[in-house]
């Protein structure tokens, strides 16, 4: 048996990723997106449930919480998940929940078979708290290489254009963040995280900085 680089700590802070088997795509639309999303919150419990006898997921009373989700993002070939581990082996019994049940209805729905994803998921310890405040913009910024792939090489261009994409982008905690009401926010559990953002415009200065630094970098070098 392999055994993780980083082990998972009950009460840490870690970012986890994964993407798809040779980076192939593995939300192609909105439903792909919105099952992952869906199964983001019922995965998150000690409990199991069938997707597809449930009304409204996200009302679902779930019991005891494998972990706290503080932010995630998801792309066409990836997916970031900022979370704090509730209990012992937490987070993999959450991810083996979220991984088997996605794989499960992607390879029903495009009639393929075999893994969907690369290996084990990846974790980072958020352990600082200077690096766990830059991951939550890092994940949140991180649907601008949709429009501008090469951003982190030649700056973020055009900040209205920047600014209005993520305003838009529907498969991200980042509307949460800006207090729109939305069913999904049930998803995060924000109280179990540091309190970097006690407002809309706290969250926004943050990631208007982070835009304005990155612009005003690449214009120095």
């Amino acid at each position: 048996m392999s055994i993780r680089k980083v082990p998972l700590v009950q009460d840490e802070y870690y970012h986890i990723y994964s993407r798809g088997n040779s980076k192939r795509e593995i939300f192609h639309d909105r439903n792909d997106y919105e099952r992952f999303k869906k199964l983001l919150y019922l995965a998150n419990s000690d409990k199991n449930f069938r997707l597809e006898t449930i009304k409204n997921v996200y009302e679902v009373e779930r019991g005891n919480r494998l972990v706290s989700i503080g932010a995630y993002c998801q792309m066409p070939n990836h997916f970031h998940i900022i979370i704090k581990q509730n209990g012992e082996s937490g987070a993999s019994k959450f991810m083996q929940k979220l991984l088997t049940a996605y794989t499960m209805y992607y390879n029903i729905r495009y009639e393929r078979t075999g893994s969907l994803f690369e290996g084990k998921f990846k974790a980072e310890h958020l352990g600082n708290d200077r690096y766990l405040k830059y991951v939550f913009s890092y994940i949140h910024l991180n649907p601008v290489k949709l429009i501008y792939p090469d951003w982190k090489e030649d700056g973020l261009g055009d900040k209205k254009r920047v600014l209005n994409f993520l305003n838009k982008y529907a498969y991200s905690s980042f509307l949460d963040y800006l207090g729109e009401n939305r069913p999904e926010k049930a998803i995060l559990n924000r109280r179990e995280f540091p309190n970097y953002f006690p407002s809309k415009r706290h969250f926004e200065n943050e990631i208007l900085d982070w835009i304005n630094y990155n612009n005003e970098t690449k214009l120095r070098e």
